[in-house]
């Protein structure tokens, strides 16, 4: 019996962690180039993927730049911030539960 007890401690200790989306919105002064060089630095995407996220935060007024857990997410957006502010940019970065 002890055996069913320790599987079923295990599998409740290896849960999946919450995870959080990333979002990017668009403002009138953050330049096209500047969001995808976030993409591509920040969030690791190819030069297309960001060409299309970054039209799509253009067009849409914001765009998932990637899921992550929790702190993963929150130091994302503070590397946007931080990046935006060091650059002269309004670029406004989220996160939002993933369901």
């Amino acid at each position: 019996m002890p055996k069913f007890e320790e599987e079923l401690d295990l599998a409740l200790e290896l849960e999946e962690p919450q995870m959080f989306k990333v979002l990017l919105h668009n403002d009138d002064y953050t330049s096209m180039d500047f969001v995808v060089e976030i993409l591509t630095g920040i969030f690791h995407k190819s030069h297309a993927q960001a060409e299309q996220i970054m039209l799509q935060i253009h067009e849409k007024g914001k765009a998932i730049c990637g899921v992550y857990s929790f702190e993963i997410a929150q130091t994302k957006a503070q590397q946007v911030k931080q990046r935006a502010k060091q650059n002269e940019f309004p670029l406004l970065a989220t996160i939002e539960e993933e369901f």
